[in-house]
């Protein structure tokens, strides 16, 4: 039987850049090679396609020449002056562009177009996710307690002194200032004074318009990753243990003193509830494929607090999604695989729609 051939597509033009490619690299080692030929595809910091040859690693690829992207209808990946892909198709995308133009459902929305299965969130649930407070206002709206939170537009920093009596009108400091729409901690700040706060948000908004300050909880850091589509399951928990004031860009992808608890230390009452929030929370935004759902345990209170959720999670070595379904049962190999397989099912089940009007 013939290989599936799986466009490995990673880099984007966002900050994330480097973490997708470490991220690439890792499913690349880790798809099993008597099932899968994997098509490298690098989306540069410019912005352009380059496709490696099959089997060619992440950082080769990046160096490759620019190529067009997907043709509409056709799976295929065409080359100006040539298919490097030998004139066959692929069969699946596997996406992991972290961050702006990978995980906000402008690429989904390109390969829903491009009519091609891809892993993952479709279009609304990656926008949702992405966007920190539209997801928010969604697990309220569902009756799941999220971090209390003010979103600040950029426009309005040219009033510094309105934004700050907003902010501290409705939150005490100390709180986090973080852009809307970006992950690995990136732009993200914890403000504990009134003179803190505006240095804070032009940084934040270095990468986005929208800004989120948020209340900083006294809790632990936990983590659950949810996999499946109509009827999704949840893996243990996961506690995050930074070293540095919070888990931080420095503390995910260069401080080897972070530690990740997993399974997390919790009572059977408390594993059992946070699973359960966790689907409910990934329900609530219509996710699909895969997300990691990131909580607080606020100390004091034994409260749950759903942070975020990241519909395209960090699939390093180190990161939390593979190890945590690996403490679940269920290795690094097999869960690849299981996304591949939703993927399909989830093509199957669009492709049976119906796409013309016909009466009766």
């Amino acid at each position: 039987m013939a290989k599936l051939r799986v466009g490995l597509l990673f880099g984007g033009r966002s900050v994330e850049h480097e973490v997708s490619i470490a991220s690439a690299s890792s499913i690349l080692q880790a798809l099993d090679p008597s099932r899968y030929e994997v098509l490298p595809i690098c989306v540069g910091h410019d912005g352009a396609w380059r496709i490696g040859s099959v089997g060619m690693l992440p950082e080769e690829t990046a160096q490759a020449e620019h190529d067009l992207p997907a043709l509409p209808g056709t799976l295929a990946i065409e080359r100006l002056g040539g298919d490097p892909s030998d004139g066959r198709p692929v069969d699946v995308i596997f996406p992991i562009i972290h961050g702006t133009g990978g995980e906000d459902g402008a690429l989904q929305g390109f390969l829903e177009l491009a009519d091609v299965p891809y892993v993952g969130a479709g279009v609304l649930a990656s926008a949702v996710q992405m966007d920190k407070d539209v997801t928010k206002r969604l697990l309220l709206q569902a009756g799941i307690a999220v971090v209390p939170w003010v979103c600040v537009d950029a426009a309005e920093l040219g009033d510094p002194d309105a934004v700050e009596a907003r902010a501290f009108g409705e939150l005490a400091p100390p709180v986090f200032v973080k852009p809307a729409n970006l992950g690995s901690s990136v732009g993200t700040h914890k403000v504990k004074t009134r003179e803190e706060l505006l240095p804070a948000l032009r940084d934040a908004a270095r990468y986005d318009e929208k800004i989120l300050v948020e209340r900083a909880i006294d809790g632990r850091e936990i983590e659950v990753a949810v996999l499946g589509d109509r009827e999704p399951e949840a893996s243990l928990p996961g506690e995050i243990v930074p070293r540095s004031e919070f888990y931080d860009y420095e503390s995910k992808y260069v401080d080897e003193e972070t530690e990740l608890a997993v399974p997390a230390e919790l009572e059977p009452r408390q594993v059992e509830t946070v699973r359960r929030l966790a689907c409910d929370a990934y329900r609530a935004v219509e996710g699909c494929g895969m997300a990691r759902v990131d909580f607080f345990l606020e100390r004091g209170s034994g409260e749950w607090f759903v942070n975020e959720l990241n519909s395209l999670p960090g699939f390093t070595d180190a990161s939390m999604y593979p190890r945590l379904w690996d403490a679940t049962g269920l290795p690094y190999p097999a869960l690849l695989d299981r996304l591949i397989e939703l993927a399909f099912e989830r093509h199957r089940r669009r492709r049976a729609l119906e796409t013309t009007y016909r009466r009766g």
